[in-house]
């Protein structure tokens, strides 16, 4: 073929993918993508048993164990380092066809005998993943198995969750693993006496600064607490020039004796709803869950909460900062007021993020919750309700990033907010991604500053205001291109 002919070929063929590309950017397209029932593409949501591990890594000397294959645990692994930069210790007992067939109990008894010559853990948290919930493994009683032939001894702590990957997300696995380690390890509830702790449950967050943010600002206040489960150092460990497989979290003493806590806080009301019930309900201990505190307003709740359930006031540090935060969305609400807003995560940080947007003049318009339920839809619904910048807004469960794809070139926005999946659809749509959200893996060091409380607050504002501005001054005429903003 000549020149000439091949660069015809290569016009007509980037002629034809243009004309696609145009079509795909039609109502008629978006109608037919919406119709689609069979295929999920890019969906904003991890399997269960990455958000048990996540629960697991927050116990001090536990050791997340995967019953299931290989490349289930090299996966989570490989995910949740990418999003920290961590090394991040998880092990599994390899099931292969031949489990399969036989089913995995010779695997798991195997598995523990040499997770725990190995590695040495002081608490094993076991859940499962598509193969072994396919057959039916039985886990408790393959873990009685192990104890009865001596692979395990009989005093070690082992807790389990049942984690299926095909069905529900990582909150929900976050959820089930939680319920377990309460169920098998915490001692009965000695009636009506309590230890005096309040224990907070901070849900799905990958946030290493939001974790230290809640601390910070509940012992400011005075507060005896725990955070249950604490995976901050695991997610954000100094380096010291010596690897330590296992990092701080939440002492075995204080899980055992966590049914006899005075109350318990859930941050997250989405992330932790089975543990909630068993908190609540079975336990009967007094317990609240709040909207993540994402924002001045929902921060303000949450501190009130904490006053309500412990009697312990407000110190004035914290004033200050409430101060500071409102402060700054003064300064910068030009930057955000009347600004469209496309947004994609989880129920919990999406309720957070979208009151932080009402409260300062933004517009939410597009909220994609893959992992969502009816009863968030009604919540959100209502907070949209309550603002007058949120009468636009409408929520779709259960789609994917290529449906919201269709919603950013049939309805544009002036700004997508969520994770690192979103920077096709951002770049597409001709907008800035503001990275808020699980996983950050194309960016450093996002993970490490809150997005919770007054603090959060301004990084948010600080992060969103200066966005725009960099977009103005890229794509705005020399003559006003200029100094002041």
């Amino acid at each position: 073929m000549s020149k000439d002919n091949c660069k015809q070929t290569t016009c007509q063929e980037n002629s034809y993918a243009n004309e696609i590309l145009d079509w795909m950017a039609t109502e008629e397209y978006k109608e037919k993508n919406f119709a689609r029932e069979a295929l999920v593409i890019n969906p904003s949501k991890a399997c269960q048993p990455y958000g048990a591990m996540l629960c697991a890594l927050g116990v001090d000397g536990c050791l997340p164990f995967v019953h299931g294959s290989q490349g289930c645990a090299a996966y989570f692994r490989a995910c949740l380092s990418r999003h920290t930069r961590e090394p991040i210790p998880l092990v599994s007992d390899s099931m292969t066809e031949d489990a399969a067939v036989f089913g995995g109990q010779a695997n798991l008894v195997e598995g523990l005998r040499n997770a725990i010559a190995t590695y040495k853990p002081s608490i094993i948290a076991m859940f499962s993943s598509c193969m072994a919930e396919v057959i039916g493994d039985d886990m408790k009683s393959f873990i009685a198995n192990a104890r009865t032939q001596g692979a395990v001894p009989e005093d070690f702590p082992i807790a389990y969750g049942n984690t299926p990957s095909f069905v529900g997300s990582h909150i929900i696995g976050y959820d089930n693993m939680l319920k377990g380690l309460l169920q098998s390890l915490a001692d009965t509830r000695q009636g009506k006496w309590t230890n005096g702790r309040l224990y907070v449950v901070p849900g799905f967050d990958l946030y290493p600064g939001n974790l230290r943010e809640y601390k910070r600002m509940i012992t400011a206040m005075g507060i005896y607490m725990t955070m249950l489960p604490d995976p901050t150092e695991a997610l954000d460990s100094p380096n010291t020039g010596e690897y330590k497989m296992y990092q701080p979290g939440t002492p075995m003493a204080e899980l055992a004796d966590a049914l006899n806590a005075s109350a318990f806080l859930f941050t997250q009301k989405y992330s932790t709803a089975g543990t909630q019930k068993f908190v609540k309900n079975v336990q009967k201990i007094n317990s609240e869950a709040v909207t993540m505190p994402v924002g001045i307003r929902n921060t303000d709740e949450f501190l009130m909460t904490l006053h309500k359930m412990t009697g312990k006031s407000i110190p004035a540090e914290l004033e200050a900062e409430r101060g500071r935060a409102v402060d700054a969305a003064t300064d910068a609400h030009q930057y955000i007021h009347g600004k469209r807003f496309a947004l994609y995560g989880d129920p919990d940080l999406l309720l957070g993020v979208v009151g932080f947007l009402l409260e300062m003049g933004g517009i939410p318009v597009h909220i994609v919750c893959t992992n969502g339920n009816e009863t968030f839809h009604k919540e959100m619904d209502r907070l949209l309700a309550s603002s007058p910048f949120g009468t636009e807004g409408k929520v779709y469960l259960g789609k994917d990033l290529w449906h919201l794809r269709s919603l950013l070139m049939t309805d544009p926005v002036d700004m997508l907010i969520g994770d690192s999946h979103g920077k096709r659809l951002a770049k597409d749509a001709k907008i800035p991604l503001a990275r808020i959200g699980f996983f950050l893996t194309d960016r450093v060091h996002l993970h490490r500053q809150p997005i919770i409380g007054y603090q959060g607050a301004i990084n948010l504002v600080t992060m969103i205001a200066n966005m725009f501005i960099d977009e103005y001054d890229r794509n705005c005429p020399d003559e006003r291109f200029e100094v002041l903003r």
